[in-house]
């Protein structure tokens, strides 16, 4: 019985994460989707949104946001969003560099990594993008995370200094990333 109940919370913990993922990877169009309703005066459905994301009871939170605070929320999570497209490109990179890689590349193969053969090629490369995959997804959910601690002030918490200084040093830090990328590209 134990075994059962122990599958079962993996089950919901790892859907739990995926969702958590999936949101942090959503902030940018969220962001701008839920200014654009505060400005089009659909303040309660930015509310609900903002909720949605960050996994809140509006109804048991201590305040309920104004469209004042719902606008600066969502100009706030912009950077966030920002952020949260390096892991989402480095997912996306995984799957077509990893899974999809006989279609990306068309050979010869005597130079890739595991080459001289496709099949050798495809799978050196599909086990260099698992880590990546896995380290992407890890960043996403630590993004919603720091955006869950950011959001506490959006439903009366108190948030503190230390999620907002996360918060710029992680945008410095991904600045000076896509900017070296770029560059050796």
């Amino acid at each position: 019985m134990a075994v059962h109940i122990s599958r079962r919370t993996d089950r919901a913990a790892a859907a739990g994460f995926g969702r958590r993922a999936g949101y942090a990877a959503a902030l940018l169009p969220v962001a701008l989707a839920t200014a654009g309703l505060v400005v089009a005066g659909r303040a309660d459905r930015a509310r609900e949104w903002w909720a949605r994301v960050g996994e809140e009871d509006p109804a048991a939170a201590a305040r309920r946001p104004g469209a004042g605070r719902l606008l600066v929320h969502a100009l706030v999570c912009v950077p966030l969003g920002l952020i949260a497209l390096v892991p989402v490109g480095v997912e996306l990179l995984s799957v077509l560099r990893g899974v999809l890689y006989p279609l990306v590349e068309s050979g010869p193969y005597d130079h890739s990594w595991g080459g001289p053969t496709l099949a050798g090629a495809w799978a050196a490369h599909f086990l260099v993008s698992l880590p990546f995959a896995a380290a992407g997804l890890g960043a996403l959910g630590l993004l919603h995370r720091l955006y869950h601690r950011l959001a506490g002030g959006l439903w009366g918490r108190r948030v503190g200094l230390r999620p907002v200084l996360a918060l710029l040093v992680t945008a410095l830090a991904c600045a000076v990333l896509v900017v070296a990328w770029t560059h050796q590209l």
